[in-house]
């Protein structure tokens, strides 16, 4: 990296403690320096202004003032790439929710102490995430809603159709949108959003609470229904089987795949297996590769895929990886790729479940 610019990242954080791991960590890299802590967003708003970070990492919880107040307030005046450092809490991951709606990029879950997985990995991962922040394309001002989709009717409605989605950084805003738009009578809808264990708890339901699907964390071999959308739980990849005339939902704690459990790939390519000619494809915004492989094997089976936009992109990775392997059929922006699903579900046929 010599003579390159490295990212400057500001940590915010009322933990002198948590403040000094972070530190250590960017420092760690050789692509990053941290100009600065604060201990709280009053502290962090006078830095930011000398500082001019490229990133800021944000404690969910804060003293003197509300976290998601001084985000709402940084986006509206200063955008600058947020990423939330998220306590494993159920009101952590509901605060960490409306952070990413009010413009964050993304987060990390906060450093423990004794830390299982390992400092190793955990460093790579937050490295990662400050990276693909600073390149990231910042919501600005507030988006008009999705427009809600009128029902498919009796014609359409098939339960031997499937849509299947992943997604990574900026995803949960994205299948927000994407959930919203559908009717209530839409084929069955999988979901692989990378997200840590207990994280997709809150997701599923706050899905649930704006869209007009029933939507749900996905559980081990429960049927697979039409107006039903399945997220993956963050401690399992989600994988499609059947069973007689009917798909099932499988969870499995393998080891990860592209360092993702669930994985993008491992639904994808169980959808390939499954569901074949019968199922839509999406693949969303996300840095990495995860996914790509996958999304050419349904195209290979006859299903017919989408990736999202680059313009509308959060992260253009996932989406440019499998596009660049020759897996996708159409590229949409977000704010036509409920439209595009629907109508590409209109010109499918009725025929039977490909095995």
């Amino acid at each position: 990296m010599t003579g390159a610019r490295k990212i400057r990242v500001l940590i915010v954080d009322d933990s002198a403690l948590i403040r000094r791991l972070l530190s250590e960590m960017v420092d760690s890299q050789p692509d990053m320096q941290t100009v600065g802590t604060a201990s709280d967003p009053v502290v962090a708003r006078e830095l930011i202004r000398t500082l001019d970070p490229d990133v800021i990492t944000l404690d969910v919880e804060m003293p003197r003032m509300d976290g998601l107040e001084f985000l709402e307030r940084l986006m509206r005046l200063r955008p600058t790439p947020v990423l939330m450092v998220s306590t494993l809490t159920e009101q952590g991951s509901d605060i960490t929710l409306r952070a990413l709606e009010l413009g964050a990029v993304d987060f990390v879950t906060k450093p423990k102490l004794d830390i299982v997985r390992g400092m190793g990995e955990y460093v790579e991962e937050i490295a990662d995430k400050i990276r693909a922040a600073a390149r990231a394309k910042l919501k600005r001002g507030v988006r008009a809603p999705a427009r809600a989709l009128p029902p498919i009717g009796a014609r359409l409605a098939s339960t031997e159709k499937l849509i299947v989605v992943g997604a990574s950084t900026g995803g949960t805003e994205a299948i927000k949108d994407l959930l919203v738009a559908l009717p209530p009578d839409c084929p069955a809808i999988l979901i692989a959003q990378h997200m840590p264990e207990g994280f997709t708890t809150s997701f599923a339901k706050r899905l649930d609470s704006l869209s007009r699907l029933s939507v749900k964390e996905a559980q081990d071999g429960e049927r697979i229904l039409p107006g039903h959308a399945y997220i993956a739980p963050g401690h399992s990849h989600l994988l499609l089987k059947r069973s007689g005339a009917n798909y099932v939902a499988q969870l499995s704690q393998s080891a990860p795949v592209n360092r993702h459990r669930p994985s993008v790939d491992v639904l994808f390519r169980s959808v390939a297996e499954f569901a074949g000619a019968n199922s839509m494809g999406v693949i969303l915004t996300g840095m990495g590769r995860d996914g790509a492989q996958g999304m050419l094997e349904m195209h290979r089976a006859g299903a017919y895929t989408f990736a999202q936009d680059e313009d509308s992109c959060v992260v253009f990775g996932m989406p440019r990886e499998a596009i660049a392997l020759g897996g996708v059929d159409e590229v949409a922006p977000m704010s036509e790729m409920a439209a595009r699903l629907l109508r590409r579900l209109s010109n499918m046929g009725r025929g039977s479940i490909r095995v």
